[in-house]
Formats: C-alpha cells, structure tokens, sequence
C-alpha cells in the first residue's frame, strides 16, 4: 500500500531572506504569494505580490529618506538608531484579501524593521481581518546565530527540520572555513595588513553605518569596523565620522539598491566629493557592493556576504566561484 505523500504547507512569504530560506528547504513549490521584493529564486516572480510600496523606491537615497521620514513622522530623521518599528502601514500596502484567496498555512515575515519590510504585528491584524487560519511566523535576526535559528524555526514549521539542520550545517562549514583561512593567513604573516580597519555604509544620503550581522561578517573575514559593533542596530552617522575614522577599506551596501544603483549613487553630487576625502578612496580601496542581494538579506546568502568581504579584505588570498558581478572597485577618476 502507497503511503500518502505529506502535506506541503502554502507560504506566503513577506520578506526575501524568508523566500530564499524556503527556497534553501526545497519549499519553492509551496510558495504561492510573496512581497514585491522577492526575488529569488527567479521562479517566484510567477507569483502573485500581495504587498506594495507606498514610497518611491526608485528615487535617489535622499528623496527616499525624506519620504520615509513623512510617512514616519520624522522617525528617519537622519540621528539616532535608523531601525523603526511601529509604522510598517506607512510605508507598505498588504493585500488583505489576495492573501484571503490564497489562503495559506503559512505567512513568513518580520518583526526587526518596520522600514525594511511589512511588519509582524501589520500581517497579525491582516490576518485577523481576513478571517483565515493562518500561521505567523516571525523572523527577526540581529546576527548570524540568530538567521542560522530562523532557518530552523522554518524548517520546525514547515515539516523539513531535517533539511534546516542540514543547511545550517553546511553554512556553518563555510563561516568556519573562512574563518580558519583568516587565522592562518595572520598568523603566516604573509598578509602585510593582516586585519584591516573597515566601514560598512548601508545608506548613502545621510550615511547610516551597516549594524545587526554585518560588523559580525567584518570580524570573521578578517576586519575590524571601526563604525559598526556586533548584534547592534544600524546607524546614522555623518560622512565626517567616516573621515575621522580613517578607514583602510570602505565598503558601500545601501540597503535593497543592486550593484548598478550603488555606482550611480556612489557618483552622484551628494555622495562622491564625500568619498573623495577618503584615503581609502584615493588608495583604491573603496567598493560598491549589491546590498540588496547580499549584505542586506539575513538569509543563507550572507554566508556569500562573508566570502566576498574576504576577499575585498584581503586581495588575492581568497577567491570563490561566484566572480566579480557582485561589486566593484569606484574609481578614483571620473571617466
């Protein structure tokens, strides 16, 4: 007798990082809505979006600041932690009744930033208002640990625990290995500056310095940030700061702008004559980088995060498969 095949849950998922963790579970075929930021895997823009932005997105780095800033009632003022809760409605429409007909078992989403994604306590009351048997699951991660737990919190929920273990285990090794590789390298010597001093800039106008998991891929690859501290929320500085600080490497992340979007920005009046003071600029060790699929996304890809920051860290000692498509070196001259 043909035992019945188990049941596959229906996901809606509100946030990429969670796409990608399902994606990573063999879950891909069980999604059926998504945020419109998801993005990967590629087969997801099938399916139906069941949030909007309220804001324009495409605008530059300061137009979207100070939108969200009006929408917040000056919560994004440019001081302060640059992480907010308690607004997500502001800024992001959901789709009360689309997530209705989709009716899924399942809703992933978050309760870390009210600015980045729509909010845990937004999709408990969608839910309630639809009227539908739905789960909730909330991922709200601060450094790796915590996106290695929500992984497993995915994998509990969803019937594939074992998977969960399986992949975490595996991210686990690469974290390692990169780790051990940095070691070694310090202690052969063969590394002149063997733990570079680096600033992680997650928005471009007003700079924000990159928080959460990030000042925790810079230890680990090898560096030291010198604006951002481990588990701590991102946030805004001044391009002064930067300066003082004196960086030996500067990496750019704007949350959510791809590769192309950070060169333009990187380029633009309000943020190049910035760089230009910068010794890491003038040195040449000053990189755009594609937040929006990287740094920015606490899901398994920020393992990928970590093996690239090793390598802009520490030229010609490491290199992984994934080629150069995912950042690029600003120059030093406008062409």
């Amino acid at each position: 007798m043909t035992e019945p095949a188990p049941h596959r849950p229906r996901i809606v998922s509100l946030l990429p990082a969670a796409t990608e963790i399902a994606a990573a579970l063999g879950l891909a075929d069980s999604l059926v809505g998504r945020s419109h930021e998801c993005d990967e895997p590629a087969t997801v823009a099938t399916l139906p979006a069941v949030t909007a932005p309220r804001i324009d997105a495409a605008a530059s780095s300061r137009e979207i600041h100070e939108q969200v800033g009006a929408a917040l009632g000056g919560a994004a003022s440019g001081t302060g932690a640059a992480c907010s809760t308690g607004g997500s409605t502001a800024l992001y429409a959901l789709d009360i009744d689309r997530i209705a007909a989709l009716a899924p078992d399942l809703i992933l989403t978050q309760a870390a930033c009210d600015v980045c994604a729509i909010s845990a306590a937004d999709v408990e009351a969608a839910v309630c208002k639809a009227a539908v048997q739905t789960q909730v699951l909330a991922l709200s991660p601060e450094n790796l640990a915590d996106v290695f737990r929500d992984i497993l919190a995915v994998g509990a929920a969803t019937g594939t625990l074992a998977k969960a273990r399986e992949v975490v285990a595996r991210l686990k090794a690469r974290v390692a290995s990169v780790a051990c590789r940095v070691k070694a390298l310090r202690a052969s010597g063969r590394q002149a500056e063997a733990r570079p001093t680096v600033a992680m800039i997650e928005w471009l106008d007003p700079p924000m310095a990159a928080g959460n998991w990030v000042p925790e891929l810079v230890q680990l690859a090898g560096g030291n940030d010198v604006l951002g501290k481990p588990g701590a929320h991102s946030h805004w500085i001044t391009w002064d700061d930067v300066a003082a600080a004196d960086p030996d490497v500067v990496v750019l992340v704007p949350c959510g702008f791809t590769l192309d979007r950070v060169v333009a920005e990187a380029g633009s009046p309000a943020v190049r004559p910035h760089l230009e003071k910068l010794r890491a600029f003038r040195e040449g060790r000053c990189f755009a980088v594609d937040g929006h699929n990287l740094f920015n996304r606490p899901g398994p890809r920020l393992v990928d995060s970590l093996e690239l920051l090793a390598e802009l860290l520490h030229p010609g000692a490491f290199r992984f498969a994934r080629g150069n498509h995912e950042w690029r070196l600003l120059a030093t001259r406008t062409p």
